[in-house]
């Protein structure tokens, strides 16, 4: 037996799933073609042989034709194509998914977000947003990933124009990383300082202290415990309490950050070394986490995905037995409806529940396309949905007895003791943990906690990187032999350097600056063109195709609105609404407030539109420079709209689905294994030629 397969003709519009492929012999040849066309097998048959063919992977440029030849022999090599590397378990994959979604945003946003804006109230909002935008993104996502098992950029080879959108994706997930692995930097130092009888953030005596600092202690107005040494002046024991500091916040700002030495984002001074030696430790263990492979990642995740829940629950029974626990709960869930007519508790709960699950962030595409092809992806996306939303409930509840806690012993109402973002994890929970019996101990398990969530969000994002760039780039990259190992070095080493600046004296600035400016605005209207590029241009009837050839089922007709119309209509308001109610950065301290200079939110744009430019700059590109050589404006328009597997056809004269009201208005209620382009007479008659002239045993 010779090294040809066979050779047969094939139709210009005659379209084989991605990943798919023809076995070597002459009865596959036959089903290949019937598979092709949609006949002679059910659904169910047909999925069964395509997984079959699949394993032979002797599928490669299946249209391999001149422009206006209306059909060509192709010669198939038994050379395979490398299999993708898969997950070694479902677990592994859904545990992946649900770390990435459940981060430290459950932790600190969400609780503060329900105090801010109602209460249980807040509830309302934040399930219709979850419902109706962020878990049919989410949706999407893993059934784009799975189907064609690519990374974030090579996946739009479906829509070509909007291949900016995969670059800007991966921008996005670096530029997270240059911050959110700082916070990963600071649960570290908090981790070894707390290898200690008496927690440093306990007391005022330190060397960063300053005569603002009080422990809160009522008690101690004649005593020098509750206040920095040499500071208490006896003769005024009134105390202005207004102008204290509790000592943790100034462990948190003037003993780990040190921005009490930075005037603002004009002065960052140099790093601080202790801080920078947990953040090189974090890069460590994040590289040796998946370095290697999708593999090593999903062992790990068993670890930082299980152990949160864990010590969630611990810190919570601990938290219900303090006094107090009852009205901190019920200050937590203790609706107030006056609030939902306020335009900004909508506005809150859309973006906490949209950055909460992930979806625009390349995540999910990324870890999606390591699957089985058949693997139920819409279990996954509904499990880790209600995982995320459970999560912010369950550590909602944990938060709020320690913050009831601490209302009841420090004296002060609810509203003041409850802050947001960083304050609320390295301030709050500190305070209220170093008042606890064995506080040594709860405080080593809260900083393992969060360098567990870290991590899991951290790896996540860096896989994102790593599956668009080497699949995009692999002919060139494969070559090598470590070429993922070099590469995630490179890229891990890239985002370390990248962070420095965030360790400085003035790093708490860059750190607000990254954090507010690069997964925000961007990040909304990527996964806007994102909807829009499938709903509409790829189209649903092509979309749902794919997914019921994976899942045996096609998508009910409430996920195909959600990402015709209502997703888009969603992320667009969410912008708009942001941009309106935008105001210039500023950063609140222990004893000032400091407004970011017009340069720094100048910075900040620029952090936007140079993520987000690559959606225009790459379809400029492919209209004027990559497809110039179709001289019929016509033509090439079609072309850069259309999958690149039909363009082709399309130059052959096929008029392509695009040109055709029915391709904008489908919801996907035909959608069969059919090609997407229109059939007319002549590819008919090309489909007959192709059946008629499959060779015989003689051509094996």
């Amino acid at each position: 037996m010779n090294n040809k397969v066979g050779v047969f003709v094939i139709s210009p519009g005659i379209e084989e799933p991605e990943g798919h492929g023809l076995s070597a012999n002459h009865q596959n040849h036959q089903e290949a073609v019937d598979l092709s066309v949609g006949r002679g097998k059910s659904n169910k048959e047909t999925m069964k042989r395509q997984e079959e063919l699949n394993s032979h992977s002797v599928y490669q440029n299946f249209i391999e034709k001149e422009a206006g030849n209306p059909a060509k022999q192709v010669d198939f090599s038994v050379e395979k194509k490398p299999e993708r590397e898969k997950w070694g378990r479902k677990a592994d994959f859904l545990l992946s998914i649900i770390g990435f979604a459940v981060d430290l945003a459950n932790v600190w946003r969400f609780p503060y977000l329900c105090y801010k804006n109602g209460g249980g109230a807040f509830l309302i909002p934040y399930a219709l947003m979850q419902v109706l935008g962020a878990v049919p993104l989410l949706y999407m996502e893993l059934l784009l990933g799975q189907y064609h098992q690519q990374g974030a950029i090579s996946l739009w080879k479906i829509v070509p124009v909007f291949k900016g959108i995969g670059w800007t994706i991966v921008t996005i997930s670096y530029l997270v990383s240059f911050y959110y692995n700082t916070i990963i930097a600071w649960s570290l130092y908090y981790f070894f300082s707390s290898f200690t009888a008496h927690l440093p953030w306990t007391s005022c005596n330190n060397k960063w202290n300053t005569c603002h600092c009080w422990t809160g202690e009522t008690n101690a107005t004649n005593s020098t415990t509750a206040f920095k040494e040499g500071c208490f002046n006896i003769s005024n024991p009134d105390i202005n309490r207004t102008a204290m500091v509790h000592p943790t916040k100034e462990y948190f700002e003037r003993g780990m950050l040190k921005v009490h030495s930075s005037s603002g984002i004009g002065d960052l001074g140099i790093p601080a070394w202790d801080v920078t030696l947990c953040l090189l430790l974090a890069y460590i263990i994040i590289y040796f986490s998946i370095f290697k492979s999708v593999k090593t990642s999903g062992k790990v995740v068993y670890v930082t995905a299980v152990m949160p829940y864990v010590i969630l629950l611990i810190l919570l029974i601990r938290g219900l037995l303090l006094d107090g626990a009852t009205e901190g709960l019920l200050y937590f869930i203790r609706p107030n409806l006056k609030r939902l007519h306020d335009p900004n508790v909508w506005v809150d709960a859309a973006s906490q529940v949209f950055y909460s699950v992930g979806a625009g962030f390349g995540v999910h595409l990324a870890m999606a396309s390591y699957n089985k092809f058949h693997n139920n992806c819409f279990f996954d996306c509904i499990v880790t949905a209600v995982v995320n939303g459970f999560t912010s409930l369950f550590s909602g509840c944990t938060v709020f007895v320690f913050l009831g806690y601490m209302s009841v012993t420090m004296g002060k109402s609810m509203e003041t003791v409850a802050s947001d973002g960083p304050s609320l994890v390295f301030e709050v929970y500190p305070q209220a943990i170093a008042t606890l019996p064995g506080s040594t101990f709860w405080s080593l398990l809260f900083f393992f906690m969060l360098i567990m969530l870290g991590m899991d969000s951290s790896m996540g994002g860096l896989e994102a990187v790593a599956t668009g760039v080497i699949d995009e780039f692999g002919d060139h990259l494969k070559k090598y032999k470590w070429h993922r190992e070099l590469f995630m070095l490179v890229t891990v080493a890239g985002s370390f350097l990248a962070a420095l600046p965030t360790v400085t004296q003035g790093g708490f600035f860059v750190f607000s600056l990254l954090d507010e400016f690069a997964a925000g605005t961007a990040l909304l209207l990527v996964v806007f063109f994102e909807a829009i590029a499938i709903g509409w241009f790829y189209g649903l009837e092509a979309f749902v195709q794919d997914a019921k050839l994976m899942l045996g089922f096609s998508p009910g007709i409430y996920w195909r609105i959600c990402w015709k119309f209502i997703s888009p209509i969603f992320i667009m308001a969410i912008v708009i609404a942001s941009g309106v109610t935008y105001s210039s950065l500023e950063v609140t301290l222990a004893q000032r407030t400091v407004v970011y200079p017009q340069w720094g939110n100048i910075l900040g744009w620029m952090f936007v539109v140079g993520a987000f430019l690559w959606v225009p700059g790459y379809a400029t590109y492919a209209v004027f420079i990559k497809f110039r050589h179709i001289s019929s404006w016509k033509q090439r328009l079609a072309v850069v709209i259309s999958p690149e597997h039909e363009h082709e056809s399309i130059i052959s004269g096929l008029e392509p689905s695009r040109y055709q009201l029915h391709h904008w208005l489908s919801l996907g209620y035909k959608a069969t294994a059919e090609t997407h382009l229109v059939p007319t007479s002549k590819d008919a008659e090309v489909k007959e030629q192709m059946m008629a002239t499959v060779t015989d045993e003689d051509a094996v």
